[in-house]
């Protein structure tokens, strides 16, 4: 007898930029200048609102393993998860923990206390730019100065990259991870693809 067929909601997920995956692989330029582009599928994001001088801001940074971030750029990264400030009372939870899970324990800690603990896994996804021309790639549209004298490793904005509205995280020398509206994936991922082209000939003197 054949195997039932899982038909749950966790597996007829599709993620944004599932139809692209193909584009995506022939995409990676490899060498002195390299760079490559890919999805994270599903990564937990858990947006939250808090005073920040609040009791409740205490409890919450106990439950992610660090105090929330507190000024523009800064992150908070423990265990699996990354917090990144958007505001003075906003931030974005990364994380690679169940999402419901973690919402649910975030809204116990801020135990009812004025603020807002929502689960907008499915509002956003992951890419990751990676490789020695990875800044470079970036820098074609987005207004930040990126270099590392002005932004580095654990350093994370909302800006834009093209026309496209992203939170833009540098994890390490050169990896980068763009977080867009689920709905501007695709743009977003042929305009990064396009931007890359140029790094698979030589360089030019």
């Amino acid at each position: 007898m054949a195997e039932p067929i899982d038909a749950g909601p966790a597996a007829l997920r599709r993620s944004p930029l599932a139809h692209l995956q193909e584009r995506l692989r022939a995409a990676t330029v490899t060498g002195a200048r390299g760079v490559s582009l890919t999805e994270w599928s599903f990564l937990t994001m858990v947006s939250l609102r808090v005073d920040p001088a609040a009791e409740a801001a205490g409890r919450i940074g106990s439950v992610l393993g660090a105090p929330l971030p507190d000024h523009c750029g800064a992150t908070a990264r423990t265990g699996p998860h990354t917090t990144v400030w958007l505001g003075p009372d906003e931030w974005l939870v990364l994380s690679l923990s169940d999402g419901p899970a973690l919402a649910a324990e975030l809204l116990d800690a801020l135990a009812g206390d004025p603020g807002a603990v929502v689960d907008v896994s499915a509002n956003r996804t992951t890419l990751e730019l990676s490789g020695p021309s990875a800044r470079a790639v970036l820098e074609k549209g987005c207004p930040l100065d990126l270099h590392p004298r002005s932004f580095g490793p654990g350093r994370a904005v909302a800006t834009r990259v093209g026309p496209v509205p992203v939170v833009l995280w540098q994890a390490d020398d050169t990896t980068y991870r763009l977080f867009p509206r689920s709905s501007f994936a695709d743009y977003l991922a042929r305009w990064l693809i396009d931007a890359m082209s140029e790094y698979q000939g030589a360089e030019v003197p």
